[in-house]
């Protein structure tokens, strides 16, 4: 790729990120840093994307983690770890060795936010961080007869002082420990405290870093959007840390949080790619309709033009005038993803010697966003709608992507064929295939 490419590949990236600088200015996420996060060797870029956030002016918290950090103290003291059912137990022996590990992360994220070297990406940050006893802790108790001792679990997140802090414009940091009233410390999972603080401010994201690029299913694929309801049955097919970064996802979305990201902390620019690309770079889980397919309304004009005005150009579908498209547009659908249309399809329902059949027009779906069959979904959107409106007999018309509908049901036919409404209509300059569906 050519210096030119370059720079168009830039501006084209900072034009589709604007909508998200605007969206983001002003909201508040909570970003969850693991031990193995703090680990890794893309830490530093990592901070400073999350400084880069804050400049950006975003009001964030974050959260850290330390279970290596914490497996190595207890190493080097000669102490065996317990564990059950996946959770540390935390005995008067091991907090001390997870009061150190957590110490030392916490000065590692605070003396890397502060650093401000002319030749860094974090010159001019001013990053102010505070921390404090903001979670209250209780102890986990005893489970199945196993005592957990020191290991917590959050009773109560001070969200007014957080919130207080964030409006000063401080980052705030918080650590994998609580207090209880009585001045024990207490060892709780960061996945814990994360989502709690996130369902206590109200926070509109909630991120986790992770090893995967996101949550994997069975098959070893990236799952890129899923509902809490959904995530639900996948999380009986996981188990380690997606198990729990999905089940605190789930969680936070169930009591409030809109979005919940699940990014690898092993991706340089995961993050910026997550919130500011419509594709991102991990999982979402999503309360709201992330994607969706509905009716086209008249404030989708310009939208579809946009979309359709480069396959116009390029001859494989005919011209349409504003205000030809301005007077169909009820019979469009669209897919939006993120509140911008990557798809439409319309259906144009006309009487064929007392038969409902039907004309589908202008299927376009977004280059960039083939993926997923789109198509498909659009497809079987309009099927949808000419069923209701009792059409049995569905055209269409096309110059390069025959074998797509044929695949889908379609039959090839000849002009003779089409309805005479469609005939006098057809453009023989074109030369386009004719296709015919027969709906059930």
């Amino acid at each position: 790729m050519n210096k030119k490419d370059n720079k168009a590949d830039y501006v084209k990236f900072f034009r589709q990120s604007s909508p998200y600088i605007h969206a983001h200015r002003g909201k508040t996420f909570v970003i969850m840093l693991s031990g193995e996060t703090l680990a890794h060797t893309n830490l530093s870029n990592i901070i400073s994307d999350i400084a880069l956030m804050s400049s950006l002016g975003v009001r964030l918290v974050i959260v850290h983690g330390a279970r290596p950090q914490i497996e190595d103290r207890l190493q080097q003291r000669g102490i065996q770890s317990a564990f059950y059912n996946e959770r540390r137990v935390t005995d008067k022996q091991s907090l001390e060795s997870v009061i150190d590990a957590v110490g030392n992360m916490r000065a590692l994220i605070e003396s890397k936010l502060s650093v401000g070297l002319v030749n860094s990406p974090m010159h001019g940050a001013r990053i102010r961080v505070v921390g404090g006893n903001f979670v209250t802790a209780k102890p986990l108790g005893v489970h199945d007869g196993v005592d957990f001792k020191h290991t917590g679990t959050v009773r109560k997140v001070d969200d007014q002082a957080i919130d207080q802090l964030l409006n000063s414009g401080y980052v705030v940091l918080l650590s994998c420990l609580g207090l209880s009233p009585t001045g024990e410390v207490f060892n709780i999972e960061a996945e814990e405290v994360a989502t709690q603080t996130a369902i206590s401010l109200n926070a509109e994201k909630l991120v986790f870093y992770g090893s995967k690029d996101g949550v994997i299913n069975d098959k070893g694929e990236l799952i890129s959007r899923i509902s809490p309801v959904e995530a639900q049955t996948q999380i009986h097919h996981l188990a380690g840390e997606q198990k729990r970064l999905l089940s605190s996802a789930t969680k936070a979305c169930t009591e409030g949080v809109d979005r919940v990201q699940i990014i690898s902390f092993q991706v340089d620019g995961s993050l910026l790619m997550e919130l500011f690309t419509r594709d991102g770079a991990g999982t979402l889980i999503s309360r709201d309709s992330y994607e969706e397919v509905r009716r086209a309304t008249i404030d989708d004009v310009a939208g579809i033009l946009e979309l359709i005005r480069p396959f116009e150009e390029k001859g494989i579908l005919r011209r349409r005038s504003r205000k030809e498209l301005e007077r169909e547009i009820h019979w469009f659908k669209v897919v939006l993803l993120d509140g911008m249309i990557i798809g439409c399809a319309a259906l144009h329902p006309f009487d064929n010697k007392g038969v409902s059949v039907a004309e589908l027009a202008c299927v376009v779906v977004h280059p960039d966003y083939r993926q997923s069959n789109r198509g498909d979904l659009l497809l079987s959107h309009i099927e949808a709608l000419a069923q209701e409106k009792g059409i049995k007999e569905l055209y269409a018309q096309t110059t390069q992507t025959a074998h797509w509908f044929i695949e889908r049901g379609f039959d090839e036919g000849s002009i003779k064929a089409l309805p005479e409404v469609l005939k006098e209509k057809y453009n023989r300059k074109r030369q386009s295939k004719v296709l015919k569906k027969i709906l059930g």
